[in-house]
Parts: C-alpha cells; sequence; structure tokens
C-alpha cells in the first residue's frame, strides 16, 4: 500500500470503520510512512478533541438581548415591503439546520447612502463610516459566528486541559475488544496456565507482560493475544468470569501510548478499569458490571505483590 491508497483510508481508520486486512494495512504503511503517520496523527487528535468538548447551545437569552440591541426601526421593514430573502429561494446548502440558526437574524434595510450607523449615517465622504458601512444584517450574522466559533476553541482547550482523559485511547480499545470477540478470534494462545502463556509472548514484544492466572478469585485465565493499539503491539491477557469476557490490555508504564490511571468510567456500555502496578499500565475492558473490573484488579494486585487471593467474586 502507498500514500495514494493509504491516505483516503486514514479518517476511517480513526474511526475503526476498516476491516482487519484493511486495518492491518493501513498501520503497516503509516509505520513506515513519516507523512502518513503525522497525518493519521492529526485526525486522531482532531477527532478526540472534538469527541471531549461539552456541548453547549446558546440560551434563549442571548438571542433576546441581541434583538434589543437593535435600534427599533432598524427591526421592521416599511410596510408593504417584501424582504430580498423572500423572493430568492434559499439555496439548499442554507436549508439544513446548523449551529447558528440561533444567531439568525431578520434582515436589516439597506442604510442610507454613505453608510454607517446612528449619528455617522450619511456624514458624506468624509463621515467616520462613509462610503462602507454594512448594508445587510450579514456582516452581523458573520461576526457573531466568528465570535462563537472563538468561544468553541477556547471551550475545547479548556476541556482537553480539565479533563485529561484519553479518550481516543478508550476508544481504540473498546473498539479493539469488540472486534475480537466478533471475529470469533478473541484468543492467540489458549491456556489456562500462565506459564504456557507467559512464555508465548517471548519475541513478540519489546517488553514482558506479568502473567497471573486468578481462578481462586473467580476469574480463570483462558489465555492470551497480540493486538495493534496506540500505535504499537500490545499484550492482551483474556480472563473469564460467569458468562463474560475480560480483556486485559498491559502496557509499559513509560510508553507515550499507555495512558494514565484514573477512575474507571463506561464507554459505549463497556466498563473500563484503569492502573498502574509492577511498572506497567493496565487496562481491562468487559461488558459485565463494573464492579468485577474493581474485584479483578484488587485480585490480580494482590497475586503481584504475592499476598494470597481473596474470597472468589460472584458478581455479575
Amino acid at each position: 500500500m502507498d500514500c495514494n491508497e493509504a491516505r483516503p483510508l486514514l479518517d476511517a481508520n480513526a474511526d475503526h470503520e476498516l476491516t482487519p486486512p484493511q486495518s492491518r494495512d493501513v498501520q503497516r504503511h503509516i509505520e513506515s510512512c513519516e507523512a502518513c503517520r503525522r497525518e493519521s496523527e492529526m485526525v486522531r487528535a482532531m477527532k478526540g478533541a472534538v469527541r471531549s468538548a461539552n456541548y453547549y447551545r446558546a440560551p434563549d437569552e442571548l438571542r433576546a438581548k441581541i434583538m434589543a440591541a437593535l435600534p427599533p426601526t432598524e427591526l421592521a421593514a416599511p410596510q408593504g415591503a417584501v424582504r430580498d430573502s423572500e423572493m430568492r429561494p434559499e439555496p439548499r446548502a442554507r436549508q439544513r439546520k446548523g449551529w447558528f440558526d440561533w444567531v439568525r437574524l431578520p434582515q436589516l434595510p439597506q442604510l442610507p447612502k454613505g453608510g454607517g450607523f446612528g449619528p455617522l449615517a450619511g456624514e458624506g465622504a468624509g463621515g467616520a463610516m462613509s462610503g462602507g458601512g454594512w448594508h445587510t444584517g450579514a456582516a452581523w450574522r458573520g461576526g457573531l459566528a466568528l465570535a462563537f466559533c472563538a468561544l468553541v476553541a477556547a471551550g475545547i482547550a479548556v476541556t482537553l486541559h480539565r479533563t485529561g482523559e484519553p479518550m481516543p485511547l478508550v476508544d481504540e480499545l473498546v473498539a479493539s475488544h469488540v472486534r475480537a470477540q466478533l471475529s470469533g478470534h478473541d484468543i492467540d494462545v489458549v491456556s489456562t496456565d500462565q506459564h504456557t502463556v507467559k512464555p508465548w509472548f517471548n519475541g513478540k514484544l519489546d517488553y514482558a507482560p506479568p502473567v497471573e492466572d486468578l481462578s481462586a478469585s473467580g476469574f480463570p485465565l483462558a489465555g492470551g493475544r497480540l493486538d495493534y493499539v496506540g500505535h504499537r503491539r500490545v499484550a492482551v491477557l483474556t480472563y473469564r468470569h460467569a458468562k463474560h469476557v475480560i480483556d486485559v490490555y498491559v502496557f509499559p508504564e513509560d510508553d507515550r501510548a499507555a495512558g494514565k490511571p484514573g477512575a474507571a468510567i463506561v464507554q459505549d456500555g463497556y466498563a473500563v478499569a484503569r492502573w498502574r502496578d509492577e511498572g506497567m499500565m493496565w487496562w481491562a475492558i468487559t461488558d459485565a458490571a463494573p464492579e468485577s473490573l474493581t474485584a479483578l484488579q484488587a485480585a490480580l494486585t494482590a497475586r503481584l505483590h504475592g499476598g494470597e487471593p481473596g474470597a472468589p467474586y460472584s458478581g455479575s
């Protein structure tokens, strides 16, 4: 795959819309092409920023204030006059509702020749606004639209700074978990023996993920697999609990793709837990109750530090 083939697929790849073979081909090209890698990172960053931004709808009071600030003589068209916008059919693209409908103001009548507002209007060539006044409400709406865009951009920056949530990584992990379940090939090495699963990763990764069997705590090890997340290969340990599958993604804690520990969240109906331990960053994902991940984390932490496993977790 070359750049001409890969570039049109970068958006779909960021949205996890490609088939597994297409996704692998695009990822291989991204790894070998610096320009496409930068383009892919820009696409993902933009999608993450938009997804993380808070939705804000301007209150009705703002429209009322704008309307009240306009001179009363400019709000009403002359009696019997037909607005220019009523005579011309609106272009199709303008008929669709957009974000700026709340700032759509009435068409203002054309100002006297010479332009300007208030006492400056019609002062002639020497007037402060002569010859270049605003003749319609388009400039008003344009100015308000620009101001609104600036507010949205500032809101995105503030939101990202405040939350610090690696939402693109969460989306990618959940998508990886779902794809594995749908493919029917969610395990590369099928074994309940940690001494079989752990050496299977040798030579396939640039780190050695800890592997523990948590059967005594109600989370039997089912096996492991390799996956590609955050522009790198990662180890995935698969555990079972009742009729649910729990995928545990293991990153080196100092890897830039590993993310940071934080509170458990629910994304698209899947519980996601994350924590740091033993030099690794752990991400656990399941369609079971979030409490099951809390119990798995406690059991895994106890085993990693040589403690005794607690009572088997019996929740759903």
